[in-house]
């Protein structure tokens, strides 16, 4: 017997997660929550479409999983902690092998994150997944993009590059320089999987000015934050934190662009004052480069400009 549409919700999404603020969730006409007193509510929102934001035939894993993790960073940038979600799936068919594999990526980052499922919709058509993430954040503490100021240090989390590199050698687009198995695998589930920084962000509240999540390319979503903030940024490209299994599947140069200029990575970049640099020994980020006077982003190798222009992706740019 064919599974009807709410007998999918019932048998995949109806019990996923436990959080006690929710007062009702799914299965009703909507959501009631019940936000903790003093914090502000933020609301981010990410479609991922088939063949856009992840090839035909993609693991059904992966796609729960980066469907989910692509807004848990956007959450993340705010400095806030994620507390509910919402998914609108579309599906050509209601496949239940693909539902438990897709199931069970999104289930398994939402419990690591104490993220519960309240509420969406299924619909047929054209694969594409909708998901809307609520966080809450101390009022008044979450982290902008406009906040920025010139002086300020520019650092990004992780390795940038890596997520980009991973899609280029599941789409055959790239020969690798190796042929080590274990540095191509790493490569593409950062593709696959990413790690949403939410920890993070969250532990940047009173440290940075500014943040933003990199989903477009590195220096693409930097020119954004510095737009916002009114500033212009400088990078230099030899302090990129490149990874090794990017660094061994492609020439330095190539490993440098996808640092740059490769989106999917899901890392924070972000603009601390000098004086606060010392409250991040510890984390996972690295200092590339300041905001300055002026507009724009200015590559650097060695103290001299190079030539570089990307804006990051744009889904109407041509």
């Amino acid at each position: 017997m064919p599974l009807t549409e709410f007998a999918l919700i019932d048998r995949y999404f109806r019990d996923l997660g436990s959080r006690r603020d929710v007062r009702i969730g799914v299965g009703d006409d909507g959501a009631v929550l019940a936000p903790p007193a003093g914090h502000d509510l933020v609301a981010v929102v990410d479609t991922l479409v088939e063949g856009v934001h992840f090839p035909a035939g993609s693991p059904a894993r992966s796609i729960g999983h980066r469907a989910l993790a692509v807004n848990l960073s956007d959450v993340a940038a705010m400095g806030a902690t994620p507390a509910w979600a919402l998914l609108a799936l579309t599906l050509p068919r209601a496949d239940e092998p693909w539902l438990e594999e897709f199931a069970a990526g999104f289930s398994a980052l939402a419990r690591a994150h104490d993220v519960q499922l309240v509420g969406g919709d299924t619909t047929s058509g054209p694969l594409c997944v909708t998901v809307q993430v609520l966080g809450i954040v101390p009022r008044g503490e979450a982290l902008p993009r406009d906040g920025g100021e010139p002086g300020d240090l520019v650092y990004v989390t992780g390795t940038p590059g890596d997520a980009a590199c991973g899609l280029a050698l599941l789409q055959g687009r790239l020969r690798p320089a190796t042929r080590a198995e274990g540095a191509l695998d790493t490569l593409r589930n950062r593709f696959l999987y990413p790690t949403p920084r939410c920890a993070i962000g969250a532990g940047l509240r009173g440290i940075a000015n500014a943040c933003i999540d990199i989903s477009d390319g590195l220096a693409g979503d930097l020119a954004k934050l510095a737009n916002a903030s009114g500033c212009g940024a400088r990078v230099d490209i030899t302090q990129l934190p490149l990874s090794e299994p990017l660094l061994a599947a492609a020439e330095r140069p190539a490993a440098e662009h996808f640092a740059l200029t490769g989106g999917d990575d899901y890392e924070l970049c972000f603009s601390v004052p000098a004086a606060l640099a010392p409250a991040l020994a510890g984390l996972p980020c690295t200092a590339i480069g300041r905001l300055v006077e002026g507009r724009g982003v200015t590559v650097c190798r060695g103290g001299s400009v190079i030539e570089f222009s990307h804006s990051g992706f744009d889904h109407f740019g041509g």
